[in-house]
């Protein structure tokens, strides 16, 4: 199940430079023919693929990018400057189209792929060019042509980095309105989540990951129960999973026996799901007296017998939060690099 990651940008040209309408005045040079240069092309925009971006997030803080105009010509036959172009990095799979014909300009496919978007104007031209035996003083020039400018609207289906788990209730929503700019509704009440919230958190400028907050899995999920097979494909795309465990559930169920009912789950689901990289991630530690919360995380751990990353945190108060989006953004690209690191070698996963 794929994700749009969808924002609107303003892309605009440079401006040509204008041409210069300039005579040669020298010493002994008083009626110098005419010698004033062309302006220079204005810079273009340009999307660029890059393998290392994953989300469009980043662009929605900065919606308009102007290149660079292209200097006026000089006396003396010097030609202005070019303008500088504008590169903008999207993630690989972004289409462009532009908002206002709704045509499709281009699909980014491969990494470094570049597609122009604002084509730079074109530059004007000094009085030297119409010099001619008849016009020997010309004051023509043309001005430079206006860059183009265009509203663009991104689209990139995004599949999600980290998924989450556990059962209805254990705040996944919560979690997501914690870490990111989503605001998933949050409902007291099984099955408040009945399609895929997905949040894009940040950590700074091009480190960014998404995760896919998937509706509670509930028992018989692995046999169609619901869209419950949707989300379970979806999840099994994932690079890795949080398992959310509601420690202090209002109805007193064991957290450990809600554990065991998604492994169930999963396991039904596909082998090889159960064997992904799964964090166990304890929430709602608020709920719990702080002279007994230690002792009842420990006895959790130790009755999964889980051996590995355990997190504690509270995320309606978004305590322990930043340490596990950090820690998730680092083991991410840990994996990018390994699989980089495959692929050059040869060596090929079967999900």
């Amino acid at each position: 199940m794929k994700f749009v990651d969808e924002t609107e940008i303003r892309v605009e040209a440079g401006k040509g430079g204008d041409g210069c309408v300039s005579f040669r005045r020298e010493k002994y040079i008083p009626m110098g023919g005419p010698d004033g240069g062309d302006g220079g092309d204005g810079g273009s925009v340009y999307l660029l693929g890059d393998s290392n971006l994953n989300t469009l997030v980043d662009l929605r803080f900065t919606r308009r990018f102007k290149a660079e105009n292209g200097q006026q010509g000089m006396g003396r036959n010097m030609t202005g400057k070019k303008g500088d172009e504008l590169v903008v990095r999207v993630p690989v799979g972004t289409q462009i189209f532009d908002t206002d014909t709704d045509e499709l300009l281009g699909d980014i496919v491969a990494d470094e792929q570049r597609i122009l978007v604002a084509q730079g104007g074109f530059h004007g031209l000094g009085n030297t060019r119409y010099k001619s035996s008849t016009n020997r003083a010309p004051r023509q020039f043309t001005r430079g042509t206006p860059g183009e400018a265009r509203n663009l609207r991104l689209e990139l289906k995004v599949l999600a980095d980290v998924g989450l788990v556990g059962l209805p209730n254990a705040g996944k929503s919560t979690f997501i309105r914690a870490v990111s700019a989503a605001r998933p509704k949050v409902a007291d009440y099984p099955f408040t989540t009945l399609y895929p919230n997905l949040g894009v958190v940040r950590l700074e400028a091009h480190r960014s990951f998404v995760v896919a907050d998937i509706p509670g899995l509930i028992e018989g999920a692995a046999e169609g129960a619901g869209l419950g097979i949707q989300f379970l494909r979806h999840i099994s795309r994932t690079r890795l999973l949080l398992h959310l465990v509601d420690v202090a559930p209002f109805d007193e169920t064991d957290p450990v026996e809600s554990v065991r009912t998604i492994e169930h789950e999963l396991a039904k689901f596909s082998d090889e799901l159960v064997r992904r990289e799964r964090w166990l991630v304890l929430n709602k530690l608020d709920l719990l007296p702080e002279e007994s919360r230690e002792e009842r995380m420990r006895d959790i751990i130790a009755r999964l017998d889980w051996h590995g990353p355990v997190f504690r945190i509270s995320a309606i108060g978004a305590e322990g939060t930043s340490e596990l989006t950090g820690r998730i953004m680092s083991r991410l690209e840990e994996l990018a690099e390994l699989a980089k690191s495959e692929a050059a070698h040869g060596v090929h996963h079967e999900e």
